[in-house]
């Protein structure tokens, strides 16, 4: 079956290719346990030695990257480029502190020894989403590879050629054969690998619907898994907020990467008091951006990534409006393939769309609260939980809100973003498990206990 690459903004088909077979996956899975012993037993700082020659080989390859994930998921030029940077300084930051977070822990007993151990498992198997198709990869593959893992990766059947181009960054750097691969395979192929009994554990991002069906998979044969799944994030404004900095942070968070982030803020929950003020300089700010060439400096927001995508978008805005809700900005796809304006809906509420589903695209909703308390009431009855933000001059009072809210990370007068040094991942339906920090680099370990009597 060929599969076909199709660019968002011209709306062409730009690359075509097939799935992978059975002899090439098992060829795969093989070559991945072969590999697995003997990067487990190089030493620490060789490996961070080739996880910094990776980051190195993603900086020197960088617009070629870049033209790649412009033209397989429409993102922005600059965008792009930050995001290779990223994933570059990630590689940086585990070569730097692999030691100190795998170090063993001594634990005080009766026993002559005691303590516990972070060993590596075996080979990680990812399927990860299109919408950072650098960056989602690197979040849970810079730590694997540092604590000793080996790593196959099923990426977004949208952006093979940016899954081709980490390998072969990953492979200019002189990582062993085996240590990393990808597998172009269909949803099928991949509930079988998942099974197969060479893989050691499962980490997807991607949505609520993936993520039951691929843990489903991993639980029915036991094996560890990670899910950072969708997310319905709070943008809590409150009475005291510095409305100037607020509003130019609102438009960043919900419309960058053209609102397809799963931390982008969705809800934005305005207390009344200054609820008025807040819209009239969202819709204001947020009118300004423009869809564009994504390649063209001047463009302000991405296309969407795929029409189907921008399609479902439209359903639930249109419901959300039959609902009640008031558009105050867009709501209408523009003329180009893919296209969607910034878009502002007010008086959201119980039963619509934009209330309790994710909308995972440039269209903010605006919940108005009567006071702090229902602010943390509304940002709280979501079925989500990855992140949340609050805002205001008072910061023990953002800390007292943040502390509220239900979610993986909370940020106070700073939009929710992952960062190495923190651990990423949310509760509820947003999904369990972390990464980054340390807490990312021994999910996938055997935390072992030590007793020597």
């Amino acid at each position: 079956m060929s599969i076909e690459s199709v660019n968002p903004w011209t709306g062409q088909v730009e690359y075509r290719y097939e799935w992978r077979s059975a002899a090439e996956v098992d060829a795969t899975l093989q070559a991945a346990r072969e590999a697995f012993p003997a990067w487990a037993a190089l030493p620490l700082e060789r490996r961070g030695e080739l996880l910094k020659r990776a980051g190195e080989q993603l900086r020197a390859r960088r617009d070629d990257i870049q033209r790649l994930m412009t033209a397989e998921m429409g993102k922005l030029r600059r965008e792009a480029l930050a995001e290779i940077e990223k994933c570059a300084g990630a590689c940086d930051y585990y070569a730097g502190h692999a030691a100190a977070y795998l170090r063993e822990q001594p634990i005080a007993t009766e026993a002559a020894s005691s303590y516990v151990a972070y060993e590596p498992i075996g080979c990680v198997f990812a399927v990860m989403p299109w919408n950072f198709p650098i960056w989602q990869v690197f979040r849970f593959l810079a730590p694997a590879l540092m604590a000793g893992n080996v790593a196959v990766l099923k990426h977004a059947v949208n952006v093979p050629r940016c899954a081709d181009a980490i390998k072969a960054a990953l492979d200019a750097a002189g990582l062993p054969r085996g240590v990393f691969d990808v597998l172009h395979i269909d949803n099928g192929q991949a509930a079988e690998v998942i099974r197969d009994p060479r893989i050691a554990a499962v980490t997807l991002t991607g949505s609520e619907r993936a993520g039951r069906s691929v843990a489903a998979t991993a639980g029915s044969v036991l094996k560890k898994c990670v899910m950072e799944l969708g997310g319905s994030d709070a943008f809590v404004v409150l009475d005291d907020a510095d409305l100037d900095a607020t509003v130019a942070a609102a438009v960043k968070s919900r419309f960058d990467n053209a609102g397809q982030t799963c931390i982008a803020a969705k809800r934005f929950v305005v207390v009344e008091a200054v609820a008025g003020e807040f819209v009239r300089r969202f819709v204001e700010a947020a009118s300004k951006l423009r869809v564009g060439d994504p390649n063209d400096e001047a463009t302000t927001l991405a296309p969407m990534a795929r029409r189907d995508l921008r399609d479902e978008l439209q359903r639930q805005v249109q419901a959300s409006i039959a609902a009640g809700a008031k558009p105050l900005l867009g709501c209408e796809p523009d003329a180009s393939y893919a296209g969607y304006p910034a878009s502002i809906l007010d008086g959201v509420a119980p039963g619509m769309p934009a209330y309790s589903e994710e909308l995972f695209g440039p269209v903010a909703g605006i919940l108005r609260a009567k006071d702090e308390a229902d602010a943390v009431r509304l940002a709280n009855d979501t079925t989500f939980g990855l992140g949340g933000s609050v805002w205001t001059r008072d910061r023990a009072r953002g800390d007292r809100v943040a502390r509220q809210l239900q979610c993986g990370a909370a940020f106070v007068n700073a939009i929710v973003r992952s960062d190495v040094r923190l651990p990423f991942g949310g509760c509820k339906r947003s999904g369990f498990g972390r990464e980054l920090a340390e807490h990312g680099i021994r999910e996938f370990t055997n935390i072992k206990s030590v007793y020597v009597a």
